[in-house]
Formats: structure tokens, C-alpha cells, sequence
């Protein structure tokens, strides 16, 4: 791998993984917290929700924990159906109530269940990611009654998807270090096994850099910009998303 292209990523990594960079991101939403369960809840709606401008999607996140009187967890676990009527006014793009609210039923059966939501990934099997996103999107849907509709606001590299929100999701919730980005509150998920999230700002830099030839964005794209990314930093290859989002947003590389 060149060593003036890992040089340039390594100075951008530096420069984007810092404080400043969560304001204007959804990493904002849980960053809110401090609870590990609230942290999670907010990352998971905050993930889920990151499509379309920044500032939208961090507005409708808050409206969203507000609607939850600002206590995720408190409000999963011990909210009575009354309380569930407000969320039928919140939508977000084509995310919508009946959306919003399967998601709360979901998470209120596992936490009464388990007391993070790491296992919903990772129980019953270890293995890559690949698994551990396909074990979220069946406890998800093994729910009864779990709606249709709501399958195509959680991806699953069975159906080829890049899967770039729960990608990001895994990174903030794995990736460990003390920059005041990421959470790293994880331990079952190894940072060597995240794949970086790949959205249109990664992808069209990873191309500018030669760093991903494939041509379609699917599962197989993000698997091979991770596997060029571990030749940079195999410990921890997912960190180069701050460089490659930080140039394809900030600097419109």
C-alpha cells in the first residue's frame, strides 16, 4: 500500500476524529447520554434515521428522545400503550409511525430480556459481521407481528445491501478509543471485524483514492474497501471512515 496515500488518510483520521465533529453528526443523539442503554437506544433510532440532511436528521432524532421524555431506556421499559399515541405524528423521510413504533416494541421485549443490546447481534453465535448483522435483522424480525414494511429500514448483507447505517451504528458502538467520538462500549464485537459504512461520500473518495474498484455499492463494495483499509491499519481499518467521510463532506474532496 503506498505509504504518502496511508500518510494522508492517517493525517485526515487525526483531523476528523475529534469533538467537533460530533455536533454536526447523528453521533450527536447518544452522545447525550451516559447510560449504556440509552446510548444504545438513541445510536440504534439515530443510525436508522441517517438518511438525508444532517441537520433534519438530527432535529427529527430529538424530537424523537424528547417523545420518549428524554430517558430512552426508562421509556422503552415502563411506558404504559397511552403513552405510544404520541408517536403516531412522527415520521421521518419514509420512516413512519407504524415504523417507529414496532422498533419500541421490539426493544422493550429484548431489554426486558437482556440488559444491552449487543446480544441481539451476537447471542447464540460468534462469528463475522456478516453474522452478527444477519442475527440482528432475524431477532428483529422473529417479533410476531413484526410489519413488513418496516424490513427495508433494517439491512442485512443477505439481501447484497452495503448495510452503511448498521455499519456505522457497530462503529460507534465498538470502536474504542478516547477521542470523544466513538463509544467503544462493546466488547463481544472485535474492532478488527467492523466494515466501514458506506455511504455516497466514502464511496465516491474511495474511488477518487483507488482504494475501491467494484463497481456496484453493495455488501461485496463494502467488504473490499474494508479489506484494502486493513492493509492500512489491520487493528483497526474502520477508522478511516472519519477520513474518507470528513474529505467527501467537509472538504468535498
Amino acid at each position: 500500500m503506498n505509504s504518502e496515500l496511508k500518510h494522508f488518510l492517517d493525517n485526515n483520521y487525526e483531523k476528523y476524529n475529534q469533538p467537533s465533529f460530533v455536533a454536526e453528526d447523528p453521533i450527536s443523539i447518544p452522545r447525550q447520554f451516559t447510560k449504556k442503554q440509552d446510548i444504545e437506544i438513541a445510536g440504534l433510532f439515530a443510525a436508522t434515521l441517517a438518511w438525508g440532511q444532517r441537520k433534519t436528521i438530527i432535529n427529527k432524532c430529538n424530537e424523537l428522545i424528547q417523545m420518549m421524555d428524554g430517558s430512552p431506556h426508562d421509556f422503552i421499559l415502563n411506558h404504559q400503550e397511552n403513552d405510544l399515541k404520541r408517536f403516531l405524528s412522527f415520521k421521518h423521510r419514509t420512516f413512519n409511525p407504524t415504523d417507529t413504533l414496532f422498533f419500541i416494541d421490539f426493544l422493550n421485549h429484548h431489554y426486558k430480556r437482556h440488559q444491552s443490546l449487543e446480544t441481539a447481534f451476537t447471542e447464540d453465535q460468534t462469528g463475522d459481521i456478516e453474522t452478527y448483522l444477519t442475527n440482528f435483522h432475524n431477532s428483529m424480525f422473529a417479533m410476531p407481528d413484526a410489519p413488513d414494511r418496516t424490513r427495508k429500514h433494517v439491512s442485512t448483507p443477505k439481501r447484497k445491501s452495503a448495510c452503511k447505517r448498521l455499519n456505522m451504528y457497530l462503529r460507534w458502538m465498538v470502536r474504542k478509543d478516547k477521542r470523544g467520538v466513538d463509544f467503544g462500549i462493546w466488547n463481544t464485537i472485535d474492532p478488527t471485524q467492523l466494515i466501514c459504512p458506506l455511504d455516497v461520500h466514502v464511496e465516491r473518495v474511495a474511488r477518487k483514492l483507488g482504494l475501491l474498484q467494484r463497481k456496484q455499492t453493495d455488501w461485496q463494495a463494502a467488504l473490499e474497501l474494508t479489506n484494502t483499509l486493513r492493509q492500512l491499519d489491520p487493528l483497526d481499518p474502520v477508522k478511516y471512515d472519519f477520513a474518507l467521510f470528513g474529505l467527501g463532506v467537509m472538504e468535498k474532496y
